[in-house]
């Protein structure tokens, strides 16, 4: 489908130095020359429409590049910066029709120097030609669930395409041009790659008959002088417009959130999933929780030869579905999505994950990515045998990553297997909704065979229907299910690891990291664990295991939401045994942390509101037979808890966690788990409406000084690093107290040998003060410190009742900061006029949504890849105020691409890399920054027009950094 571009340069304004700017703008291998304006401040060029004329392949590959010069008679003409515009967003039918607004004019070395005013247009003609290479269409989304305003019409399944290419940091040529063409070289390079990658998952969709990419998730492996890898992953889907009268409300009082087509009017032939074999009767028959799922084979010993490489695979669950249904799954059934609708999971098995160490080797044809490829085909393949395993026939919340150290790269995947609702693929699924399910206990139920567990577990029976068998804990990586049944509050549960290993290279240094790898996951599994127990919690949503991987350490950072499922058994608690030699055989010391123990679960059950309903032989089913004595898990076990001190455990279980006390490392680990930090009152649940929403990016980089660090040593410096970084979130949050921190999103990295860096972005929510003493007890929120994008959708279920709508004003906090100093920074308000005017405001969030807001539009995604460097980075404020203007340029520059598109909102927003090298002798640093999110237009939940994203610069203005630090 040939194609027509058209862009005009308009003008520019906030230059820092007189200028006699011109532009060349090009696009593909033509480029245009505007006139030079002389001497000027704020340039007018009003240009004429310069014309492309492209096939629209190239239209989606190529970004329209505008080089911003100042014109200089007898010598070179200096470089002021450099605009790249996305024009995918142009190319669907549902899409903005032009892109006009200001743009940062953006130097690599210097920062934003200005703004520049450009309108965009695209002509697209009719072709008919089949054997086209372009997706234009293909509609791509950031969030993990059905996009509001849209309902899923098929849900296709997994789609994933990586390219490759030589880094231009690493070419020979880089060795004789200046850091800024290098800068500029490479982030050109990415921007094409990205461009062709989200071309080539569109053709993938387009052949699976769909329209969207649901959970798009975008990586970009930076291997060194090996080349450059960008990969993506999501969910293919077809997606239907909703009509604007029949677009649902998205904060209703229950937080009822329409996915798959919820809360829709109703249409004829309801469309499946997955293509489902007709039945001989009208309705399928009844699923049958009674019959587990027989377990296929362990997951080292899974005959995957049965899958074929190339089209679908029929699957036939021989106790859980009827003969009847046939169901033909992909290759790899899995869902980048986190949020489904009630009943559509009916047995969660847990997390499955697969880690692999590899050597890189350098990419000699950057047209053949194959090994690249077979690398993640393993590890796929690993994660669907495990799932297998677990009687398990879909991963639902899928995810992929990669670390690299040199010429190392560990590989990983994780996601939770679950066995999908055959009543939902058969008609249920996409129809409406008629009332909100009542809490439910199915998905705690195994999907394995009891007698043939693929690992060993202790079950009893649910605690809420009293029939089938649940485990002890629950781990998962999507959201918490609609109709779970919880008790009390949930909580962040964080665990924090470090080794230290040898300096090597090559195969000695892969098999030391494979060899340490397991035993990691073992220790940050066992902390969970035992912070899970400690908080008298049995269940974990939105977990994230990260290991980052240095030349002389491995870090581990796992992060999860907390709660107690009333489904699930009480976890007990934990007991203290042993005695080693030395000061710890001191009786009394084991009895003083035993004490503290106990202290501590009791203080976190009332602080949690932990308080599950008292057992009875109700008359529902058989009685409830006695549990069978759990296997204890933890550093070891103990032998002699008869002469243990006696603890207060929790209803219905009368066994502990054991912690033999066995050298000094294990009571370090003991003083860590009791020394975690809490937050201040108030933050722990809100009240009321929602009046602020203050989204905040924090980078944190802690240089190790001592040279004879052990590995408890370094654990207590990662540790007090994560621990101090909360900290300061609730000391610079104090004034929003009653708020909600949730969407808590840690990235942990190892850039250089004695770096350790640690990235968290969140969204703080504050309440209206004034209406705290007027709402009733039972209208608290009970979740916070909630690491993943369910908040408050789908709606929560508490002991307290259904929560409350949230709503927000047109202008929130961050319109309210106060005014930037003159100078360089102004122009860090990119989506700010000046002299009164009124101009965009942009909100910005890691969640799904705005509270209080509707969406009524999707605009496209947002993916973009920024290059800092630095040679006066002691002038800049040192790194602190290096990457705190880094990172605000970055929001200012995403707001304004926003602002273009008529959108006022940008959704899903995360930051997926944050790569910092300084050289503190030489004063030089550099930073790599990967953003994406949706870009949307909101409008308020009363009204039908977008919501006003205009205010007076004149009365409120803000740096646009919301809260970089």
């Amino acid at each position: 489908m040939p194609g027509k571009l058209k862009a005009k340069i308009v003008a520019g304004r906030h230059f820092l130095y007189f200028t006699s700017a011109f532009n060349m703008v090009k696009f593909g291998n033509t480029t245009f020359k505007t006139d030079v304006c002389p001497k000027s401040l704020n340039p007018q060029w009003n240009s004429e429409w310069f014309k492309f004329e492209v096939d629209d392949e190239d239209l989606q590959d190529e970004p329209l590049q505008i080089t911003v010069l100042d014109h200089d008679t007898y010598s070179a003409n200096d470089a002021i910066g450099k605009v790249y515009i996305d024009i995918d967003p142009l190319l669907c039918s549902e899409a903005a029709s032009v892109i006009s607004g200001w743009f940062p004019i953006y130097d690599t070395i210097h920062g934003i120097r200005g703004e520049i005013n450009v309108l965009v247009k695209v002509e697209l003609f009719n072709d008919l030609n089949r054997f086209r290479q372009s997706s234009c269409g293909v509609k791509f989304f950031c969030t993990t669930s059905i996009p509001r305003c849209y309902r899923a019409a098929m849900v296709h399944g997994f789609v994933e395409e990586l390219v490759v290419n030589e880094d231009p940091e690493y070419q020979w040529i880089d060795r004789i041009r200046t850091p800024r063409a290098s800068n500029e070289a490479r982030q050109r390079l990415i921007s094409l790659m990205s461009g062709e990658l989200q071309r080539k998952i569109g053709l993938k969709v387009l052949e699976m008959g769909g329209n969207a990419v649901v959970g798009y998730l975008q990586c970009f492996d930076l291997e060194g002088e090996s080349g450059l890898v960008v990969r993506a992953i999501g969910t293919a889907c077809t997606l239907d417009k909703l009509s604007s009268g029949s677009a649902p409300n998205t904060n209703t009082h229950d937080g009822k959130e329409p996915v798959f087509g919820e809360d829709l009017p109703s249409f004829s032939g309801p469309p499946t999933p997955f293509r489902a074999l007709p039945s001989s009767s009208s309705s399928p028959p009844p699923f049958s929780p009674s019959k587990p799922c027989s377990r296929q084979s362990s997951s080292s010993d899974t005959d995957l030869s049965l899958t074929p490489k190339t089209g679908k695979v029929q699957s036939v669950f021989s106790s859980t579905l009827s003969d009847q249904f046939v169901l033909y799954l992909q290759e790899f059934p899995f869902f980048t999505l986190t949020s489904f609708p009630p009943g559509f999971l009916v047995h969660v098995g847990g997390v499955v994950s697969a880690r692999s160490v590899k050597l890189l080797d350098r990419i000699h044809n950057p047209d053949e990515p194959e090994t690249r490829d077979a690398w993640w085909e393993e590890i796929r393949q690993e994660i669907k045998s495990h799932a297998k395993a677990l009687g398990c026939h879909a991963v639902v919340g899928y995810s992929e990553s990669t670390s690299i150290c040199e010429e190392v790269c560990i590989l990983s995947a994780s996601g939770t297997a679950a066995i999908l609702n055959p009543r939902y693929i058969w008609c249920v699924l996409f129809s409406r909704f008629e009332e909100p399910s009542p809490p439910s206990c199915g998905f705690c139920h195994i999907p394995y065979d009891e007698l043939n567990m693929p690992f060993p577990a202790q079950l009893t029976y649910c605690y809420h229907c009293r029939r089938q068998k649940v485990p002890d804990v629950l781990f998962t990586t999507i959201d918490m299910p609609q109709e779970a049944a919880v008790t009390g509050k949930g909580c962040l549960i964080q665990a924090r690891l470090c080794r230290l290993k040898k300096k090597a290279q090559g195969e000695v240094n892969a098999t030391a990291i494979s060899n340490l790898l397991p035993f990691m996951e073992y220790e940050l599994h066992t902390q969970l664990m035992n912070k899970l127990k400690l908080r008298s919690m049995n269940a974990l949503f939105g977990l994230h295991i990260q290991i980052s991987v240095g030349e002389n350490m491995l870090l581990g950072l796992a992060s999860a939401t907390g709660v107690y499922l009333t489904a699930l058994p009480g976890p007990g608690g934990i007991q203290i045994a042993g005695k080693t030699p030395g000061d710890l055989s001191n009786e009394h010391h084991i009895l003083t942390i035993q004490k503290r123990i106990n202290d501590t679960i009791a203080k976190n059950k009332e602080l949690y509101q932990i308080n599950p309903p008292e057992l009875t032989e109700e008359v529902v089913g058989s009685p409830i037979p006695e549990p069978r004595q759990r296997s204890r898990l933890l550093r070891s076990h103990s032998e002699s808890s008869d002469e243990l001190s006696e603890l207060d455990l929790s209803h219905g279980k009368k066994d502990a966690f054991v912690l033999e006390i066995d050298d000094t490392d294990a009571v370090e680990d003991i003083h860590s788990l009791l020394t975690d930090a809490s937050p201040p009152t108030g933050m722990f649940y809100v009240m009321c409406l929602c009046y602020c929403l203050q989204m905040f990016t924090s980078v944190r980089v802690f240089r190790l000084s001592n040279a004879n660090l052990t590995n408890q040593g370094l654990n207590k410096i990662f540790t007090d690093l994560c621990e101090n970084l909360l900290k300061s979130f609730y000391f610079k949050l104090r004034s929003m107290i009653p708020c909600c921190l949730c969407h808590l999103n840690f990235t942990v990295a190892v850039p250089e040998e004695e770096l350790i860096q640690v990235t968290v972005t969140a969204v703080a929510m504050t309440f209206d003060k004034d209406q705290t003493q007027e709402k009733p007890a039972d209208n608290i929120f009970w979740y916070l410190h909630f690491p993943l994008s369910f908040f408050p959708s789908p709606p929560l279920v508490s002991s307290s009742g259904p929560l409350p709508a949230l709503s927000v004003p047109a202008v929130s906090s961050l319109e309210r900061c106060s005014p930037l100093p003159e100078g360089r920074s102004r122009s860090l308000r990119s989506n700010r006029s000046f002299g009164g005017t009124s101009v965009t405001v942009v909100k910005m969030t890691p969640l799904s949504f705005l509270p209080g807001t509707r969406i009524i539009k999707y605009l496209g995604i947002i993916n973009m890849f920024f290059i800092r460097e630095t040679t006066s980075l002691r002038e800049e404020g040192g790194v602190s105020g290096f990457l705190h203007s880094f990172i605000a340029e970055v929001f200012a520059m995403v707001r304004a691409h926003v602002a273009a598109l008529g959108g006022n909102a940008v959704v899903s927003y995360s930051m997926k890399e944050c790569v910092l090298m300084e050289n503190p002798n030489k004063n030089q640093a550099q930073c790599l920054i990967n953003v994406s999110g949706d870009a949307v237009i909101c409008v308020k939940e009363t009204d039908q027009e977008p919501m006003p994203s205009t205010t007076n610069i004149g009365q409120t203005c803000s740096s646009g950094a919301d809260g970089a630090t």
